[in-house]
C-alpha cells in the first residue's frame, strides 16, 4: 500500500538523517529514486522548488512527494513520518536538556556527527550541480552540460560576490532565487 510505503520511507529517512533537510536531500534522492516516484529531472525541480518556498525543505519535499504518489493522504504521511523522529527526540533532549550536552558520551557523539553532515550535504551539492549543469548521472555517462544553466550559475555567483565586494556582506537568498528564477524565465524561453 503506497501509503504506508510513504510513512515508512520518510520515517526512516527522519530517523537515520542528522543534520536536517539539506543532510537528507541525498537519502531522499536515493529512495525516491529508488521507488520510482519521480524522475531524475523530476526531483531536482522538486528540490529547487523545495529550496524556495517556506518551510523547512525536508517537510517540504516529504510533501511534495507524498502529494505527487498518494494526494493529500500521502502528503501528510510522508510529511508526517519525516517530522515524527526528530519531534520525539526533541521532546526527550528537552526533558533532560539542562544537563545533556555536559556528558563526554554526548559529545564525542556530535563531534562525530558533525563532519558526516559535512560530508553529506558537500556531496548533495556536487551530486546536484553534476547532475543539474554538467548532465552528468552515474559512472559511463557522457556529459551534456546545460548552457543555460551554467550562464545561470555563474551569473549568480558573479552578482553575489560582486555585492559581497561592494556592500561587505552576502546578499539576501532570496533576492538571488528570484534572480535565479528571473534569469531562468528568460534564458529557458529561447529555444536554442
Amino acid at each position: 500500500m503506497i501509503y504506508l510505503e510513504l510513512f515508512l520511507t520518510f520515517l526512516q529517512i527522519g530517523a537515520f538523517t542528522f543534520g536536517g533537510g539539506y543532510a537528507m536531500i541525498s537519502l531522499v534522492r536515493e529512495q525516491v529514486l529508488a521507488h520510482g516516484w519521480l524522475g531524475e529531472e523530476e526531483l531536482l525541480n522538486m528540490i529547487a522548488v523545495s529550496e524556495s518556498t517556506p518551510g523547512p525543505i525536508a517537510v517540504n519535499m516529504a510533501t511534495f512527494v507524498g502529494s505527487t504518489q498518494g494526494g493529500v493522504l500521502g502528503a501528510l504521511l510522508a510529511t508526517l513520518g519525516v517530522v515524527l523522529p526528530s519531534f520525539i527526540v526533541i521532546l526527550l533532549i528537552s526533558a533532560v536538556v539542562r544537563n545533556f550536552l555536559k556528558f563526554k558520551g554526548v559529545q564525542a557523539f556530535l563531534g562525530g556527527v558533525r563532519p558526516c553532515v559535512v560530508g553529506l550535504i558537500l556531496a548533495t551539492a556536487i551530486t546536484l550541480f553534476m547532475s543539474t549543469l554538467l548532465g552528468f548521472s552515474g559512472i559511463g555517462s557522457t556529459l551534456s552540460p546545460d548552457p543555460r544553466g551554467l550562464l545561470i550559475f555563474l551569473i549568480i555567483a558573479g552578482l553575489a560576490a560582486l555585492f559581497k565586494r561592494l556592500k561587505r556582506k552576502k546578499p539576501s537568498p532570496i533576492v538571488m532565487i528570484l534572480a535565479s528564477a528571473l534569469l531562468g524565465m528568460g534564458l529557458y524561453a529561447i529555444p536554442i
